[in-house]
């Protein structure tokens, strides 16, 4: 057996395989027997990494196969590794990207993978250990971009205020200037909430609802393109079913809406019709920018989780003002 005969000198990227890697695994001769191996394995003693696997490797460090434990332990004494051995199932790169190699250790349900270089050397193990702390790290980072908020690796109390703020203020500052856009549409239609006060009591539960609806779909699809079940082909399959969930709450909020406005409302028909109405397409196309924008975004290269919450709001508040005060002159002749 060959402990530590081969070492991975390369740089690593931070979000690479390689990064992350074990880099101590446990190697055995293909000339060896089970009993043999057993006994140099009790001599030498186990990695502190070591996981599950044992990886049979040539003088050269080629990568032959790989044996369980527990397939070591019930084998013949006699029985050579190099007959013995299987095939991995994968065998990852050290420039591998992290989330990827984690979802190919969920996908092929395995607890290790072989890390291998260009010539097939072996250099190192991606545990399910690794795995667990790449998806750690990773679901912090989307969680605090779906809040705009830049990621940062240290700890919350290690953080300096400055530092905080720098992470901050730059999404706060171009989501403040984004959302003066609500206002400007506002602007161009104060006339019309001149002749027709009521509507102005709305604006508030339509920008909200649309809002909300926004965020349930980006967040059910950021989470289908992390876990690798939707892809940037998939958009049109995703986009009938957000119209289709999309079109059944609206109906359902606007019937809602309409009831409670002519039952419990001073409105008029014609003002409960023109929110209802609203609900409607408002609903509809927030489902459907909140499908789409993260599709989109990881389609460019960038993180989906940048198209969360904050962001789909600003633009689903914009659409759903637009969309209110156009019916609203349309049915109301204002």
């Amino acid at each position: 057996m060959m402990k530590n005969n081969i070492l991975y000198t390369a740089p690593a990227a931070q979000d690479t395989v390689a990064a992350v890697m074990s880099r101590e695994p446990l190697f055995l001769s293909p000339r060896m027997t089970a009993r043999e191996a057993l006994a140099r394995l009790r001599q030498v003693g186990i990695p502190q990494d070591f996981l599950t696997n044992c990886y049979v490797v040539d003088e050269e460090g080629l990568l032959l196969g790989l044996l369980t434990v527990r397939t070591l332990l019930t084998l013949p004494e006699r029985a050579r590794l190099d007959q013995a051995a299987e095939a991995p199932k994968a065998v990852l790169a050290p420039q591998e990207d992290q989330e990827r190699a984690a979802a190919l250790l969920d996908q092929l349900e395995v607890s290790e993978l072989p890390v291998a270089d260009g010539s097939g050397r072996l250099v190192g193990t991606f545990t399910a250990e690794d795995a667990l702390g790449v998806l750690k790290e990773e679901a912090t980072e989307d969680m605090e971009r779906m809040a705009a908020i830049q990621p940062s690796e240290r700890p919350y109390l290690l953080t300096r205020v400055l530092d905080l703020y720098r992470h901050r203020v730059v999404w706060l500052l171009l989501l403040m200037i984004s959302a003066s856009f609500t206002g400007a549409i506002i602007t161009y239609f104060e006339d019309a909430l001149a002749a027709q006060v009521a509507l102005t009591a709305f604006i508030p539960m339509l920008m909200d609802t649309g809002g909300n609806c926004g965020s349930q779909s980006s967040v059910t699809v950021i989470r289908s393109l992390s876990l690798g079940e939707l892809r940037w082909g998939d958009w049109w399959r995703a986009s009938w079913k957000e119209l289709q969930v999309g079109v059944l709450c609206g109906v359902t909020l606007a019937l809602v809406n309409l009831a409670r406005l002519t039952l419990f409302s001073q409105v008029g028909t014609a003002v409960a019709l023109v929110v209802s109405l609203t609900l409607i397409v408002t609903v509809v196309s927030s489902k459907l920018l909140g499908c789409l924008l993260p599709i989109a975004a990881s389609r460019l290269g960038l993180d989906p989780a940048v198209m969360a919450s904050p962001l789909i709001t600003t633009i689903a508040d914009a659409v759903s003002l637009l969309v209110y005060f156009r019916i609203a002159v349309l049915l109301l002749a204002i």
